[in-house]
């Protein structure tokens, strides 16, 4: 069976379980556009989750490229005239 048939036979379920319940009385919230709704929310709060773990996986990386610029810079000064006695000598 191809997806498009599954997606189909799903809302055409969805559709079904809303019209029996609301023919009961229970809800009218089951329907499709309703689930549509429900799946974009969700789809966005996981893409704002994402975001939000690039952005502090970026500060940490920057952080550590700042630190590690900062090491490599005191060592290159402090080695500096190490190199220098040793080509003179």
């Amino acid at each position: 069976m191809n997806r498009q048939k599954l997606q189909d036979l799903a809302l055409q379920s969805v559709d079904t379980l809303g019209y029996q319940l609301d023919r009961f009385g229970i809800t009218s919230k089951v329907n499709r556009h309703n689930l549509a709704a429900y799946l974009m929310h969700g789809q966005r709060q996981l893409e704002g989750e994402w975001d939000s773990l690039q952005v502090r996986f970026d500060v940490q990386k920057a952080r550590f490229e700042k630190l590690s610029e900062t090491v490599e810079q005191r060592a290159n000064r402090l080695l500096r005239p190490l190199k220098r006695d040793k080509q003179q000598g």
